[in-house]
């Protein structure tokens, strides 16, 4: 009987099927892409589609690209065992959005770069651009590891599919696809990826409805059971989620992600106008919405059917990220073909990303690394470099994978990785963007600073957990189980904070109560904080900047900003926006504006 513990059924033939249906399918996107691109093995079509992109598909691989098999099992597992709090992630999406698309987007697209990096050098120096570039492989290789094998671990002792051999067929497919298409084959990759990660949690809600008897029963279960309250206004830093922590930290955190790091950059600067980049920002902002709503929803919905006998305290799963699988076996297993499509919307959330990360790492070791000691190879010499490196770390990924395996849980410390390596580096960009005073001494010196105080107090929350009393887990009970040892038991959920899901350290000294229990969604304004601070004191003690004119591309503008854009515009430049260009969405892309209207006149000549 569903919802009272023990077995659930397993994969059947057609589950095998969809499954391998979808992932070939976004295999042959890849193919697809490349034979339609084959006379057009530039560079800059290979990282960067063109730089013909458009708004929509642009914003489905944006929303893709950071939704993985993490967020896919990881959000339903947090609704279940914590609450819908996590929904309040909207807000921080919101304020990411208008942050990126009217400072950081404006910036990189008129400084026509490839790298987002390269910006480090315009504005500071070389060295710090390749400190800059260095941290985010790191953190893109790990980050990417985790993301491969956290998905694959769960569904293979749900499922029973061959841990490794998923490992390494995900990682195939991926470099397949992105070492023949380029970012053209990954961005519409996504956009199927998207569709199918959406349509994986309308099914298990559709079927949760069906079986509680609607969606007011399963909302009102919610309530009962203390999962509907998320806003906790209290400013305690150390609780693991109220409301201040996700829309403030939470909203830093996600500007870290989608500001600065290359993967989501290179999606901007593909666009074909500075419009469509910002539309996709801001369609992408929906695409959030929607997937975090449907996301908390399902967990909602797993609490509504398991109230009464938690699966993770009875004995049925080992790990609060196996609750998902295994409800999707249990309500849809007698559905041929339906637990292969959960399956596939999990390995596609994983496969958008581990692509994303592929393309991104081969853009930024070309641009930062070879095409500044190499500048004399030839066209058919970089496509042969970028197809390599694709190879090269898909790889470096799968080996990730690999080391995660001996590393127990990783969901929490795949998810802390950003706060505290893209954290310093964002408030690097701040102290460039908007201070002046700012010199390459105090640049360097804050990023420093800033990077060892996060990882000091990150890895120390790895090592030494919060408590209970900060995490805040919300009680389950097995009252209702078939097969359970105490039918009388009812018990908290035992999960933490931490990705590290052993008991308590008999021994925890004095900073783990407190420096080390600091929120882990707090971690990117920490670093930011500490960057942009000691940059500026050292910035000042060491003379500010001495150039006596800088380049104010580098910096924000007035007119970047919507507060000021139309109050500082003249008559005649008013006059100018009501021109035909509005029908594109804006300027054109810089990078191919001489391009086009070469192309143009050539159209003409011949028609005369």
């Amino acid at each position: 009987m569903v919802g009272t513990g023990g077995p659930v059924p397993t994969f059947s033939v057609w589950d095998y099927v969809v499954f391998a249906a979808i992932i070939v399918g976004a295999a042959a996107i890849g193919l697809f892409q490349a034979i339609r691109g084959r006379k057009e093995t530039s560079s800059a079509e290979f990282l960067l589609g063109g730089r013909q992109m458009t708004a929509v598909p642009v914003a489905m691989s944006l929303t893709a690209s950071f939704m993985s098999g993490i967020t896919v099992i990881g959000t339903p597992g947090e609704a279940y065992g914590y609450g819908a709090a996590f929904w309040l992630f909207g807000f921080s999406y919101a304020i990411m959005s208008v942050i990126t698309a009217e400072l950081f987007v404006p910036l990189f697209y008129r400084l026509e770069i490839t790298s987002a990096y390269e910006y480090l050098e315009l504005r500071f120096n070389r060295v710090i651009r390749l400190i800059g570039t260095s941290m985010y492989i790191v953190q893109t290789a790990l980050y990417t590891g985790l993301v491969i094998y956290a998905p694959a671990l769960a569904l293979n002792q749900i499922t029973g599919l061959d841990l490794w051999g998923v490992l390494v067929a995900t990682g195939a497919v991926c470099i397949v696809y992105c070492t023949l298409g380029g970012l053209k084959a990954v961005i519409w990759t996504d956009v199927l990826q998207m569709v199918i990660m959406l349509a994986g949690f309308v099914a298990v809600i559709a079927r949760g409805a069906v079986l509680q008897g609607g969606l007011t029963r399963i909302w009102e279960d919610a309530g009962e059971g203390g999962r509907l309250k998320a806003f906790d206004f209290d400013p305690d830093p150390l609780k693991r989620h109220t409301f201040w922590s996700i829309v403030i930290g939470g909203s830093i955190m996600w500007v870290s992600i989608y500001s600065i790091n290359q993967s989501q950059v290179q999606r901007y600067i593909s666009c074909k106008t500075l419009g469509h980049a910002k539309m996709a920002l801001y369609v992408n902002m929906v695409g959030l919405w929607t997937t975090v709503s449907l996301a908390v929803f399902s967990g909602l919905t797993m609490y509504s059917i398991y109230k009464n006998c938690d699966p993770l305290t009875n004995g049925d799963v080992k790990t609060s990220d196996q609750l998902l699988p295994y409800l999707v076996m249990d309500i849809l297993g007698a559905y041929p073909g339906i637990p292969g499509l959960f399956v596939a919307a999990a390995y596609s959330g994983t496969l958008s990303t581990v692509s994303s990360s592929i393309n991104a790492l081969v853009a930024v070791t070309v641009e930062d690394f070879i095409f500044p000691v190499k500048k004399d190879l030839t066209q058919k010499q970089v496509s042969w470099m970028n197809m390599g490196l694709s190879v090269f770390f898909g790889g470096v990924c799968i080996g990730m994978a690999g080391v995660a395996s001996a590393m127990g849980s990783v969901l929490q410390a795949a998810l802390s990785i950003f706060g505290m390596i893209s954290g310093p580096l964002l408030g690097l960009y701040f102290l460039g963007i908007l201070f002046r005073t700012t010199n390459p001494t105090g640049g360097l010196v804050g990023l420093i600073v800033g990077l060892a105080l996060t990882l000091w107090v990150g890895i120390g929350a790895q090592l030494y957990p919060p408590t209970p009393n900060k995490t805040l887990p919300l009680p389950v009970t097995t009252v209702g189980c078939n097969n359970t040892m105490d039918l009388n038991n009812t018990t908290a959920t035992p999960w933490t904070s931490s990705a590290i899901p052993t008991t308590q350290p008999d021994f925890r000294p004095p900073l783990a109560d407190t420096w080390y229990s600091l929120s882990y969604v707090y971690f990117s304004l920490f670093g930011v904080l500490i960057t942009v601070g000691t940059g500026l004191l050292v910035s000042i003690i060491t003379g500010g900047c001495k150039q006596e004119k800088m380049n104010s591309d580098l910096f924000v503008r007035r007119a970047d900003l919507i507060c000021f854009r139309g109050c500082s515009k003249s008559k005649e430049s008013r006059e100018m926006e009501k021109a035909p260009t509005d029908l594109h969405m804006g300027v054109d892309n810089k990078a191919f504006t001489e391009t086009d209207m070469t192309i143009k006149e050539s159209e003409i000549s011949t028609k005369l």
